[in-house]
């Protein structure tokens, strides 16, 4: 009985790892359809306007950002199902120092396919930039990012994929890590702009540096 229990509990201790590895490896809803609870607006220009209308979070007006509460998270996979007016601009902001960010609070992921800034939908906003949009205006497309703190070469630096529509567009490493655990948002960046938003999802993945 004995040698039973012996070999029990290192079983015990792999079973509950696999579950904290599966608890990770889950998609989480950062917007419920239905009403911007979750969400904090930030205003610059007192006249932006932000409403969920047919299960879908439109924005439109002046220059502001909205914000989820939830977080801060540090690395993790992050998606949102967009479509972008014609020549609209807007943006897919992660690791935000706060819930209130300003437009350079932040990593920036474009949303932009016909819009006078010739940086497309995509591109990592000062630090990755393409000039064609894989998507067209008013279309939904999915865009994701991918952000995780990594030993690159004895050193930690911040890795960032972005995708559209499931192709990997690029890979990049951040070595000043400008921006650690924060918040996801997006932009409205004019009043010409108009930005629909659904299916806002989050999955978290594992710490693997040992750093906070």
């Amino acid at each position: 009985m004995l040698r039973r229990i012996g070999w029990l509990a290192p079983l015990a201790l792999v079973c509950l790892a696999s579950l904290s590895a599966r608890a990770q490896d889950k998609w989480v809803s950062l917007f419920d359809g239905k009403s911007l609870d979750g969400w904090e607006i930030n205003d610059f220009s007192k006249s932006t306007k932000w409403e969920v209308v047919d299960g879908e979070l439109r924005g439109s007006g002046g220059a502001s950002m909205i914000t989820s509460t939830k977080g801060p998270y540090k690395n993790f996979r992050f998606r949102a199902e967009v479509k972008i007016n014609d020549k609209g601009n807007s943006g897919m902001y992660f690791r935000c120092k706060n819930t209130k960010p300003g437009f350079t609070d932040g990593y920036e992921a474009q949303i932009n396919a016909t819009h006078g800034d010739p940086i497309r939908t995509g591109s990592l906003y000062t630090m990755v930039h393409l000039y064609e949009a894989a998507h067209k205006a008013d279309e939904w497309f999915t865009e994701e990012i991918e952000c995780k703190d990594v030993n690159y070469r004895g050193k930690v630096v911040t890795a960032i994929k972005i995708s559209v529509n499931g192709k990997v567009l690029f890979e990049t490493n951040d070595f000043t890590r400008q921006f650690g655990p924060g918040y996801f948002s997006f932009q409205q960046h004019d009043p010409g702009s108009k930005v629909s938003l659904r299916k806002i999802e989050v999955m978290e993945l594992p710490n693997t540096t040992g750093d906070k």
